[in-house]
């Protein structure tokens, strides 16, 4: 594993980029600002390599406004509606940094916080990145200092694993998510519509105007959000609410933790992206709010639908209605998630 440094934060605090590799020759470069993936580069049919998420080769754009690129996202991934909780009693006030919603954290969320960074030293060799956060009681108004660590591992297999693991000292809810823009064609070469996705769920929680979710489920046989076959992006998004895609329940046997989500597909190069993951739910996102203000690292601008989103998550609203899994961090009762992105060809 390489360290590197990436940039300064305007106080004068270094960020620094650590790449990790593979046997393939896969890469993976992640920063300790926000635990951004800067960088995925895996290869086609051909065996041709090429960055597939979407992002910055400076610092300086990830502390601009961006999308969340590549980052880490909590405490909270996803919109708490009206940013309220009851928890043991106690009524929380969080911050409503998305009209009327709590999105992803809030104002300052652990997307924009600086990890403490370490090599992890593996029985099989795969190079492995360990992310450390505490993240203090009252921190954009959670309670409960949080100690987090996500740990990035790329493996020979090409599999991109994030695990994590948080504890709490006072019960707090807890869901972050992996919030990578993939575009399989490789980043900056156009939109993913042509990409290929199946779903492997059958129930998706329908949203509100302001797209937070109503705290129910919905079958998606006959729907537009049915992808249990295999569709392409582009002839689905037009029947999907502001063209964003749904929040769906993973489907999973019972007794089993890491279930298959989801796999995304690029014909024409070949790359498939295959998703496994222990979270409750899978968020997809379009990307249809990108606007071409945007110049990735190609030098290309991100137009709508540059990049597409698999964020497994818990459910947003847990903390309020717990229908869907417990996101709630007690004492002495550490939560542990994992999520695999698998890359193959065909």
């Amino acid at each position: 594993m390489q360290s590197s440094h990436f940039g300064n934060l305007p106080c004068g605090r270094s960020v620094e980029a650590y790449l990790l590799t593979n046997a393939a020759g896969m890469e993976l470069m992640a920063i300790t600002y926000g635990g951004i993936v800067t960088a995925l580069r895996a290869p086609d049919r051909q065996g041709r390599m090429a960055d597939v998420v979407l992002g910055f080769n400076q610092l300086e754009p990830y502390l601009a406004r961006h999308p969340y690129f590549g980052a880490i996202t909590g405490r909270v991934a996803g919109r708490i509606p009206g940013g309220r909780f009851k928890l043991d009693d106690t009524i929380y006030q969080l911050a409503l940094n998305d009209g009327t919603n709590h999105l992803h954290g809030g104002m300052i969320g652990l997307d924009q916080r600086i990890w403490e960074a370490s090599p992890v030293i593996r029985p099989d060799g795969a190079d492995s990145l360990q992310l450390r956060y505490l993240s203090p009681d009252g921190e954009e108004g959670y309670p409960g200092n949080v100690d987090i660590t996500v740990t990035y591992t790329l493996t020979d297999a090409n599999e991109f694993i994030i695990d994590t693991e948080a504890t709490s000292d006072l019960p707090t809810p807890l869901s972050l998510t992996h919030h990578a823009y993939f575009n399989l064609a490789g980043e900056g070469c156009g939109t993913i519509e042509d990409h290929q996705l199946r779903v492997h769920s059958d129930l998706v929680i329908p949203v509100d105007s302001t797209l937070a979710p109503q705290g129910r489920a919905q079958a998606v046989a006959g729907q537009a959000e049915d992808f249990n076959t295999t569709r392409r992006i582009g002839d689905a998004l037009p029947g999907l609410f502001r063209q964003h895609g749904g929040l769906y329940l993973v489907r999973r046997s019972p007794g089993e933790s890491l279930a298959l989500a989801a796999e995304l597909s690029d014909p024409a190069s070949g790359r498939t992206l295959t998703v496994m993951t222990t979270e409750a739910c899978l968020q997809l996102y379009s990307a249809f709010a990108l606007d071409g203000a945007l110049i990735g690292k190609s030098g290309n601008s991100y137009p709508p639908y540059a990049g597409f989103c698999l964020e497994c998550e818990g459910y947003s609203d847990g903390i309020n209605i717990p229908d869907f899994g417990d996101i709630i961090v007690r004492p002495e009762t550490p939560q542990i998630n994992r999520t695999i992105y698998a890359f193959s060809k065909s």
